[in-house]
C-alpha cells in the first residue's frame, strides 16, 4: 500500500522559474507609478495573489489610489507578465524535471499544479505541459493565498483523494504552512528547506522519488 498516490505541485519555483519575468513585470508598473522597486522587495511577493502583492508594492507609494485604479495596475502588470511569458518555452523544463513527473506517473502517482497564478494553464503550455497533470488548482479557482490551504484542499478535491494521500511540493514557507494547514505531508525544495517545517527536505527534484517511495 503506497503511502501517497498523488503529489501537488506549486509551479513557479518548483516544475519552473518565472521569478524574472515577474520581477521585470512588477519593475515596469512601480518604476511608472514612482515607487522604489528591488529584488528584495520582489521577494515578499512569492506564492501571493496578484492583488495582496500590490499592496505590498503600495506599501511605499505616497498618495491614495482607489480599487478601480488597483485593478487598472494588476492587469497591467499581468499583460505586461504575459508578454513576457512568451518567451518560455519546453526548453524551460528542466530534464531532471521532466524524468522525475514521467516516473512518478508510470508508478501510477497522480499529478497536480496548486498554484495560486492565474496564468498556470498559460504556463504549462508553453512548457509542452499543456494536458501533462491530472488535475490544475489555481488563482482563477480559490480565493485565498496562501499560508491558508485553498489551493492544495482544492487539487486533492479535483484528484477525489484525500488530503493524507497527497504530498505537496513548494518551494516557500507559505506553502508548506498552507500543506500543513491542509493536513498533507510536504516536501521542501530551494529556499523552503530553511523552515524546518516541511516532512521532507528535498536536496534536488530528484529526490522526490525517494520520499514518496519511503
Amino acid at each position: 500500500m503506497k503511502k501517497y498516490n498523488a503529489v501537488i505541485f506549486d509551479l513557479d519555483g518548483v516544475i519552473c522559474h518565472t521569478d524574472k519575468y515577474h520581477y521585470q513585470a512588477w519593475k515596469a508598473v512601480a518604476d511608472e507609478l514612482g515607487i522604489y522597486f528591488d529584488e528584495e522587495i520582489n521577494n515578499r511577493l512569492r506564492g501571493v495573489s496578484r492583488m495582496e502583492s500590490f499592496e505590498i508594492i503600495l506599501e511605499r507609494y505616497e498618495g491614495e489610489m482607489s480599487e478601480e485604479e488597483k485593478e487598472c495596475w494588476t492587469t497591467k502588470k499581468n499583460d505586461i507578465y504575459k508578454e513576457l511569458l512568451k518567451n518560455m518555452s519546453p526548453a524551460d523544463l528542466s530534464a531532471e524535471v521532466k524524468e522525475t513527473l514521467d516516473n512518478l506517473r508510470a508508478n501510477g502517482y497522480k499529478l497536480a499544479i496548486g498554484s495560486s497564478s492565474k496564468n498556470a494553464r498559460f504556463i504549462l503550455g508553453q512548457l509542452g505541459l499543456g494536458e501533462y497533470f491530472d488535475a490544475i488548482s489555481d488563482g482563477n479557482n480559490i480565493s485565498k493565498s496562501k499560508p491558508d490551504p485553498e489551493v492544495f484542499v482544492k487539487a486533492a478535491e479535483f484528484l477525489g483523494l484525500p488530503a493524507e494521500k497527497c504530498m505537496v511540493v513548494k518551494d516557500a514557507e507559505a506553502g508548506i504552512n498552507a500543506a500543513i494547514a491542509g493536513h498533507m505531508d510536504s516536501g521542501a525544495i530551494g529556499d523552503a528547506t530553511g523552515c524546518g517545517k516541511a516532512t521532507y527536505n528535498l536536496t534536488s527534484f530528484r529526490d522526490l522519488w525517494k520520499a514518496v517511495e519511503e
